[in-house]
């Protein structure tokens, strides 16, 4: 197991009698009992179908037995104002990001504006450099991790954005093998239990709360007996969360019927095409899931062309940008929506703590705080919600 350590290039930064810890290592058992991480075991509890899952859920790793509220304290940090850094740099920190930020949505590239503008606040000296991908291009991302490997060095951080979590599972563990930076992991919140060694954090909102939320919403809003069909992403956690969960949520709670389940990998055509074969073999179906902004502006784009939009119910995923103004041009119905600034203000928070030796403050998992966005709001309501989503990254499409 490994224990805190400090980026060597961060520690020759920091002007203190003592370089303080900048990462906390939390290690994993990989058979048997746990492991210690700091002042608390992981896992801390196991739920009755941990042995069901090869990942962990947060409330199983968080260390809320010992340290009650830790991702509600840091909540209500990146909430508030900025406290600058309370110790001195003597040059600024070197960030990298692999992330697919090419992406149609724009979560990647606000979780960037948010991290990179609270740590301005913050006071934090930083340079960053991107690695760009899309969703679907999980080679590239492995290109970009052994880049990266091989010039350790020249970091202090890595931010790892993942295709998909199984796909990338080998590359984050590269990563956190290495003892030159720190790694977070963005967009994913269930720890793998495969690995022997955890990230520095993960930061992201619960796909599972939202999905549950919107059912919750569209079960009051349509009621029982409803045939849906659901545009899915890639198999793996993701998916299993937002369309899995949302699935069992709308049959357990509405007796909803599915009719078809299409995997549009993420991606815009795979949304229309999807849309397309449901609207041609489906006729009975009302309402289409859509598992991400990219399959939800696909599936928007077919029924317009079909002259359906009007009598087909669409949700789609995150609260995007794009999501929004489909929303209030009556095209998207509603969508689970992240307070997506929050992930990026958590990370930069997140190694403030750190170089102030305070990690023992961070829980291992931080999630954002997710509700639901609908056509039924009043144009004031979802204007208040996107100014605080969206109060670092800006309000409105990104211009990219």
């Amino acid at each position: 197991m490994q224990g805190p350590r400090l980026p060597h290039s961060a520690a020759a930064r920091l002007s203190l009698p003592v370089a303080l810890p900048v990462a906390l290592s939390v290690a994993f058992a990989m058979s048997g009992g746990a492991q210690a991480a700091g002042d608390y075991e992981i896992p801390i509890k196991q739920l009755p179908d941990a042995a069901d899952r090869d990942y962990w859920l947060p409330e199983e790793v968080n260390q809320e037995v010992n340290q009650p509220g830790t991702v509600e304290a840091l909540q209500a940090v990146v909430g508030a104002p900025a406290v600058p850094l309370a110790v001195e740099q003597d040059g600024p920190l070197q960030i990298g990001l692999i992330y697919p930020s090419a992406d149609v949505s724009d979560f990647w590239a606000r979780a960037y504006l948010a991290f990179t503008k609270r740590l301005d606040e913050l006071g934090i000296e930083y340079e960053t450099t991107e690695f760009a991908s899309r969703q679907i291009e999980h080679s590239l991302q492995s290109t970009y991790t052994e880049q990266v490997l091989q010039d350790g060095d020249l970091y202090d951080v890595i931010v790892f954005g993942p295709s998909e979590l199984a796909t990338q599972a080998d590359n984050i563990e590269r990563l956190v093998s290495s003892e030159d930076f720190t790694t977070f992991v963005w967009s994913f919140f269930t720890p793998l239990k495969q690995f022997e060694t955890q990230p520095d954090g993960w930061f992201d909102f619960s796909s599972t709360l939202g999905a549950l939320n919107v059912c919750d919403y569209l079960v009051e809003r349509l009621g029982e007996g409803i045939v849906y069909a659901m545009n899915r992403g890639i198999p793996g956690i993701t998916d299993n969360q937002r369309s899995g969960d949302f699935q069992s949520c709308v049959e357990e709670k509405g007796n909803w019927e599915l009719a078809y389940e299409n995997y549009g990998e993420y991606t815009r055509e795979g949304g229309f095409e999807g849309t397309q074969l449901i609207l041609q073999a489906y006729p009975e179906v009302t309402l289409i899931h859509n598992a991400n902004t990219a399959m939800a502006m696909g599936s928007v784009e077919a029924q317009i062309a079909a002259g359906r939009e009007k009598d087909i119910i669409s949700t789609g995923w995150g609260g995007t940008g794009l999501e929004l103004d489909a929303i209030r041009r009556g095209e998207l119905d509603a969508t689970p929506m992240r307070m997506g600034d929050d992930v990026g203000a958590a990370a930069a928070e997140a190694i403030k703590y750190q170089l102030e030796g305070r990690e023992d403050e961070l829980p291992l998992v931080f999630l954002g705080r997710i509700l639901v966005a609908h056509d039924e709001m009043a144009p004031d309501e979802l204007d208040a919600l996107e100014q605080e989503a969206f109060r670092f990254s800006g309000v409105g499409a990104l211009e990219r």
